[in-house]
């Protein structure tokens, strides 16, 4: 090391000292917050530190496992809203044109966009701050698209919002419903539908289970099914279910790891291409059944399954 680099090193450091003698914290130090970031990419950036990451935002809210499905991994469905103080039209969308994050259409109705381009760590208070906006703008009697050009704040959640419940899921095989309250279609739009609807895989949602969705991806099918429990727990029942045999749904079909969305768990299993949706009803039921039962279990796991829950947690990939 040469001179010049030695005199620079011992000077930070006695500035490093001092600093932390006179009880700073330093720039490269955890931030005393508790986020986890150095303190000058948190509280000690020159914009404030970063909006507050929620880790399960739609936790308590009766339709969280299917609303974060069409968030993360369904291409076109579409579920109403119900407000809590307020009649107005209010229909949640997986995607919106243009990633809009909402819409006042022509008659008052709202749209809401779940796949978005905005972050703001907590997708719960966005999506409250695009209904408030688009509230907003319905009253004023303007219609047309809602951003979210800015964090939210400390403003409401989504689940202070509306009315809590399940979500009345309808899955589309494409992206018609964009254009339900059109009654003057263009050419162009209908280029502009056909175009954003070529990039959609087939999806279904199973009728039989909550949340659990089959889609064809061409050179495979999957089923994709959102979980609500704890994630420990979830993956010890699921460990005791793989043991037994019983996590295979059909012939040919593997449960080979699980996303990480917004808190909760989703299973992946890959099935045998022309499975489809239909044979699957029966077999997910049973295998509900006995997922309840396995969670219900609070033994002790045996060495097989303690190694079964070790590769299921080895096999997750998370997405938020």
């Amino acid at each position: 090391m040469g001179k010049r680099s030695r005199t620079k090193n011992r000077a930070a450091a006695a500035t490093n000292e001092s600093t932390e003698a006179a009880g700073a914290v330093g720039p490269r130090q955890p931030c005393p917050c508790g986020s986890g970031r150095r303190y000058k990419a948190c509280h000690g950036a020159a914009g404030g530190p970063p909006p507050a990451y929620v880790a399960r935002p739609f936790a308590g809210f009766a339709g969280e496992t299917d609303l974060v499905a069409l968030r993360e991994l369904v291409p076109a469905a579409t579920a109403p809203l119900r407000l809590k103080d307020s009649d107005r039209e209010v229909r949640l969308c997986t995607l919106l044109p243009g990633a809009t994050p909402g819409m006042v259409r022509e008659n008052g109705a709202i749209w809401l966009g779940l796949q978005v381009q905005h972050n703001y760590g907590d997708p719960s208070r966005d999506l409250a701050a695009v209904l408030e906006r688009a509230l907003g703008h319905a009253e004023a009697g303007e219609s047309g698209s809602v951003g979210l050009p800015e964090a939210p704040g400390d403003g409401p959640r989504f689940t202070d919002l509306v009315v809590d419940g399940p979500l009345e899921v309808t899955v589309h095989d494409d992206f018609g419903f964009w254009l339900d309250d059109v009654e003057d279609r263009t050419p162009e739009m209908d280029a502009a539908l056909e175009q954003a609807s070529g990039a959609i895989h087939p999806t279904v949602k199973l009728a039989g289970v909550e949340s659990a969705y089959w889609t064809n991806v061409g050179s495979k099918e999957h089923l994709r099914w959102a979980m609500p429990e704890d994630e420990d727990v979830l993956l010890t029942a699921l460990a005791r279910l793989h043991v037994r045999g019983d996590d295979v749904l059909v012939e040919g079909a593997r449960l080979v790891g699980m996303f990480r969305a917004h808190g909760i768990l989703v299973p992946v299993w890959d099935l045998p291409v022309g499975t489809g949706a239909e044979v699957l009803e029966e077999p997910a039921k049973a295998f509900a059944t006995a997922l309840a039962e396995a969670l219900r279990d609070d033994s002790d796991l045996t060495s097989a399954e303690r190694s079964a829950k070790s590769s299921l947690a080895g096999r997750q990939v998370t997405i938020r």
